[in-house]
């Protein structure tokens, strides 16, 4: 199967999917992971370069096969998605971490290049949570989807009749009715922006008013000292200081929450993909071939886990790493 059609069924199916995940209410790696053992022959040097919110994933991991590897340098950098495919296309990194599938023009100027398309590797689960101030009710009454949008979008593409400006537009009262909205986000370069673009903003427009920020902390940090704040980041990020609303798809719909065991019915559920580049009918090098073995370990699904993200099951795993050919 064409990478292609792989990525796209890996996103719009990715709910039926993470049903399969082992134990997601008590957060446990499946069982049936093999713990990773090391082999001779490894070195080179691990580059990543893209998503901001893989990079502490991307650090742990890589910091877990130094111990396996010491003399494998490591050069990780996460300045948003869109940089994975240009570097992969460059030969300036082997590993292209992603918060999203790749776009098909980013899939075309790869095949442009190498003649056949890049194989996106399914590493883990992230649910995008929508984060307010810990203080904040909304945290306990929760928002839809067309309501966010509303919120953050010029173009309420959701099908909200009005625009949401402050707290009290959003069903809160009291001291909260008149206190202004205060939007976080990400720049176009994350993967994050556009995945929450496409999601909750319904391929609409963000407003003008938006503060961008440079990474996932952030945006959580800044709802964190902005009472009326509200912003989007993953799950991993969460801090004591700021607290995920529960969404529902559309007005009046069911809530939920941000939490793994609802992990199959929340709407902004998504894979962490990390790109290779991969030619047909050819094997990897030891180095990425060993990298993504560890990752699909269960000492890389417990690093997952203890990022604050959902690992994939025995059956995700072996599918994604027979996609470039290695057996679990």
């Amino acid at each position: 199967m064409r990478n292609r059609s792989i990525a796209r069924v890996a996103a719009a199916s990715a709910v039926a999917l993470l049903t399969a995940l082992p134990a997601v209410s008590q957060v446990k790696v499946d069982d049936r992971l093999p713990s990773y053992t090391p082999v001779q022959g490894v070195s080179g040097t691990i580059k990543s370069v893209g998503s901001d919110t893989l990079n502490n994933l991307m650090t742990l991991w890589a910091e877990k096969f130094k111990e396996q590897y010491p003399n494998v340098q490591v050069e990780i950098e996460g300045k948003g998605s869109s940089t994975a495919p240009p570097a992969l296309i460059a030969g300036a990194s082997n590993f292209g971490p992603m918060s999203r599938v790749m776009k098909s023009a980013e899939e075309d100027e790869f095949e442009k290049k190498f003649g056949y398309k890049p194989v996106g590797v399914r590493t883990s689960i992230d649910m995008l949570a929508v984060y307010v101030n810990k203080d904040n009710p909304i945290a306990k009454t929760g928002l839809s989807l067309p309501q966010v949008d509303a919120m953050f979008s010029s173009t309420r593409k959701g099908g909200s009749a009005a625009d949401i400006a402050n707290w009290g537009q959003a069903g809160l009262s009291g001291d909260w009715a008149n206190k202004p909205i205060s939007l976080y986000g990400r720049n176009s370069a994350s993967g994050t922006y556009g995945y929450f673009k496409k999601h909750a903003l319904f391929k609409g427009d963000y407003k003008d008013s938006v503060k961008e920020q440079p990474g996932s902390s952030s945006v959580v940090q800044g709802v964190a000292s902005d009472l009326g704040g509200i912003g989007y980041s993953g799950l991993g990020y969460k801090t004591a200081d700021v607290a995920t609303v529960p969404l529902a798809k559309k007005d009046g719909g069911k809530l939920v929450p941000a939490s793994p065991d609802s992990v199959a019915e929340y709407p902004l559920a998504r894979f962490l993909m990390v790109y290779v580049n991969k030619k047909p009918g050819t094997d990897l090098d030891p180095l990425r071939r060993e990298f993504l073995k560890l990752i699909f370990s269960k000492e890389g699904q417990e690093i997952v886990v203890k990022d604050g993200y959902l690992p994939v099951s025995y059956e995700i795993a072996k599918a994604t790493l027979a996609e470039v050919g290695v057996d679990i």
